[in-house]
């Protein structure tokens, strides 16, 4: 609505002293240069300018109301003195998750209630020019902040991964391309230790196991840091690349791939390991893959009996420090596990997460000879390898990736 009064100029205000003269006026259509185009527009909360659908308005209204009645239903609970002591924690944690939502809310009520005030002014008013030039100017300013908040408050009720907030485990394994695939899963992982960096996020390696020429035949770290999780969860997948082996005599280009997991970090509230449900043993480390050859039995394998999960690590020389690295990522697996079995039908685009390493079914494909990545699930192609594999470019790929993930929840909100 501003745009089309900065573009009519005086129009505008003239439309507006005609409502005040003719209540009636109101009803009419608007004139042709007020008017959205009649070609439809894909909509995205990341473009403020747009005026919410009205479907999506209608939706938003409702669960609006029953925010509002749950948020009171709560705060009852929560000074009712009979409540009992787990009664008044889970009330009360439920209220303050709802605490953001109801102060966007409270505020978009405020600004429809000075919208309609304003509108009664610049419509009934017997006030001088000047004012009502200065009421239709606020009225203007006033309805594109009724917007903004109505964007606001619209991402706020999309459904969210629980999990979009958590620390995370990268997972990187050599598949298809035998010594190449290592060389490029130690690029791969030195890519994500960069992407983190740039962030601003910690990147601990929990485990490397070294190929014959120093590639990795697994890698696994830990990313800590404000939206990890979120940011990364769709790296999960097989990446081809296609280049030149440093070993390669002739010039030719091969074809190789690796596996990435990308998993949210658990705590022990969220999964509770027994004892009697684990199998520790532990090794010497070193051999073939090993970072470092020990005389004592420092390396430790625990497996989950009841799910068979299994991880081994002998990064470190203290065998109390890499029994705490494979609990860690022990619990993030049956967490993803567990995750997998309820969520299974909630995102489209996780349907397998690491996949066999088989090239047919990557996510990505990273060309070096003609210095290009394309990303297969959105059709995204980036022409600067360099800049991808340094970690400075890998956004490109990545809020694709989430803007996605937006349209299907905003499609899901409308059904």
């Amino acid at each position: 609505m501003q745009q089309h009064v900065r573009r009519c100029g005086g129009v505008a205000f003239a439309a507006l002293r005609r409502v005040r003269h003719f209540p009636h006026a109101a009803d009419t259509p608007p004139p042709a240069s007020w008017r959205c185009p009649s070609t439809p527009r894909l909509y995205s909360t990341a473009d403020m300018s747009q005026q919410l659908p009205a479907n999506l308005v209608q939706i938003m209204e409702k669960r609006m109301k029953l925010i509002e009645q749950r948020s009171a239903f709560l705060q009852e609970q929560i000074n009712q003195p009979a409540a009992s002591p787990e009664e008044y924690s889970r009330a009360n944690k439920e209220f303050h998750k709802l605490e953001s939502t109801m102060e966007l809310i409270k505020d978009l009520r405020s600004k429809q209630k000075e919208i309609e005030g304003l509108k009664s002014l610049v419509t009934n008013s017997a006030e001088e020019k000047d004012m009502l030039e200065m009421a239709a100017e606020e009225l203007l300013e006033a309805v594109e902040e009724e917007k903004r908040l109505q964007h606001a408050l619209f991402r706020t009720l999309l459904p969210k991964d629980e999990a979009d907030e958590r620390d995370c485990i990268l997972e990187v394994r050599a598949g298809t391309g035998g010594e190449e695939a290592s060389l490029f899963a130690m690029d791969i992982f030195r890519m994500y230790e960069k992407y983190s960096q740039k962030n601003g996020w910690k990147f601990d390696a929990i485990d490397i196991m070294e190929s014959a020429v120093k590639g990795y035949k697994e890698a696994s770290g830990a990313i800590s840091g404000p939206g990890a999780y979120g940011k990364l969860k769709f790296e999960s997948g097989v990446h081809r690349v296609q280049r030149v082996p440093v070993t390669e005599k002739s010039g030719r280009v091969h074809t190789s791939a690796v596996s990435v997991a990308v998993l949210p970090q658990a705590d022990e509230v969220d999964v509770q390991l027994r004892n009697e449900d684990l199998r520790i043993d532990t090794y010497r480390s070193g051999g073939s893959g090993g970072q470092s050859v020990n005389t004592t039995d420092s390396a430790v394998r625990i497996t989950h009996v009841p799910t068979g999960t299994v991880v081994a690590i002998q990064d470190e020389r203290s065998q109390h420090q890499n029994k705490a690295k494979a609990l860690k990522v022990l619990r993030a697996r049956l967490y993803e596990l567990e995750r997998h079995r309820l969520h299974t039908d909630r995102s489209k685009l996780r349907s397998e997460q690491i996949g066999s390493g088989d090239r047919s079914e990557r996510i990505r494909t990273y060309n070096f000879p003609q210095g290009r990545v394309t990303d297969h699930r959105v059709g995204v192609t980036h022409h600067a390898i360099e800049d991808v594999m340094e970690g400075e470019s890998l956004d490109v790929f990545i809020d694709a990736l989430l803007l996605q993930e937006e349209m299907d929840a905003i499609a899901s909100f409308a059904s």
